[in-house]
């Protein structure tokens, strides 16, 4: 049996309420775009989760074991898509003054799991 393995990640939204009501629209089921979609499942993630509160996101993603970030869309037109999201994307979010140079969202640092603290 495979195992997952869950990403948490963190990212920050310009501040302005017109920008992130329309970020969150971009990502209303009936607005993703579809080829997003394809690229996220042929990517190896299972399932992702977004969260927000204020001008801060937060990723829930749960992937296969070989599941590799940085790596391309599986053919041209997904890698094409992916990169014209990702621009347009940008001009809503901003990176967490913790992100190193270029990286958007920054993964976050278990520092707590119930189940481990169980006797």
């Amino acid at each position: 049996m495979t195992q997952s393995i869950r990403y948490c990640l963190a990212l920050d939204l310009k501040d302005d309420s017109d920008l992130i009501a329309e970020y969150i629209e971009y990502h209303r089921a009936e607005n993703i775009w579809p080829q997003i979609t394809k690229n996220i499942q042929e990517a190896g993630i299972l399932d992702m989760e977004i969260y927000h509160i204020g001008d801060r996101l937060f990723m829930l993603m749960e992937t296969t074991e070989n599941f590799d970030p940085n790596a391309p869309a599986k053919s041209a037109e997904g890698q094409e898509i992916s990169e014209e999201w990702e621009r347009l994307m940008w001009t809503y979010q901003k990176p967490l003054k913790w992100a190193k140079a270029g990286e958007k969202w920054c993964k976050l640092t278990k520092i707590f799991d119930l189940k481990n603290s169980l006797p």
